[in-house]
């Protein structure tokens, strides 16, 4: 099997990837940057987000597993003190892989270019450069409401959540091949009015914003903020992606006990 270990780069995760790297390399297992079976991240989320867009374009060969070394990642699974039974179970034992969805989405432009096409394991948010988003949303070809207001957040199931959830979007189990669009700080008065609710869409239902007024917009994919603003863009189209991002699993780790130890639990 071919690995890469990835890691946030502070000095506890640096000393763990290379325990890692040698136990592995002594176990002959392959260290391949390039093409690898296994992306083991050793930080927090931020460190799973990087290593799932630095290898999106093999997302039906690679899988990923998480070491937290901060607080509690949602995507990292094993803590620092259980290292040495993981790595024991990556030599030794089959992995059952945990596809979770993804969102796509499909950026357009005014000027003809081609357009551009991104995944998110968590999120796509848009925002206006200058003052209110105004943008037509349509839902399966039909325009569903104008927006007004702060922007959009679009999600995926496991992104629920992150900044949805802040925005006060519901929590959606990963099982739901679903994406959910949730507002920012929207005006609703007696002249604009947008429905003000969080809405979920099954897997055969695409969004579709179309930007007005001419503005540029600000989109982030993840937390990476996408180099658009120079350009005018015309629309911006969401759906559940094809591709799914998978996982390995050597042992239970049931979504709600994750939702739960991530923001109930001490």
């Amino acid at each position: 099997m071919k690995f890469i270990v990835a890691s946030r780069g502070d000095t506890l995760s640096n000393e763990l990837q290379q325990v890692i790297e040698n136990r592995l390399c002594q176990a002959e297992l392959i260290k391949d940057t390039r093409s690898p079976d296994m992306v083991i991240t050793v930080g927090g989320d931020g460190t799973f987000l990087q290593a799932f867009h630095d290898y999106n374009d093999r997302l039906d060969q690679t899988a990923f597993v998480g070491i937290h070394t901060g607080h509690l990642g949602f995507y990292a699974d094993w803590s620092p003190s259980e290292v040495d039974a993981l790595l024991t179970h990556i030599i030794k034992t089959p992995y059952q892989v945990i596809a979770y969805p993804l969102l796509e989405v499909v950026i357009r432009y005014a000027n003809n270019r081609e357009p551009a096409r991104y995944l998110a394991v968590n999120e796509c948010t848009v925002k206006s450069m200058e003052g209110s988003l105004v943008c037509h949303v349509e839902i399966k070809g039909e325009t569903f409401e104008t927006f007004r207001g702060d922007g959009l957040c679009m999600s995926t199931p496991s992104g629920s959540t992150a900044y949805n959830k802040a925005l006060g979007g519901a929590i959606l189990h990963p099982s739901l091949a679903s994406i959910q669009l949730s507002e920012m700080a929207s005006i609703n008065n007696r002249v604009y009015r947008t429905l003000g609710s969080p809405l979920v869409l099954p897997q055969h239902h695409t969004c579709l914003l179309k930007l007005i007024n001419g503005e540029k917009a600000q989109v982030t994919i993840d937390h990476f903020t996408l180099p658009v603003h120079q350009e005018k863009v015309e629309t911006i189209q969401c759906r559940v992606a094809e591709e799914k991002v998978r996982f390995a699993r050597f042992r239970p780790f049931p979504f709600w006990k994750r939702v739960k130890e991530s923001f109930i639990s001490d």
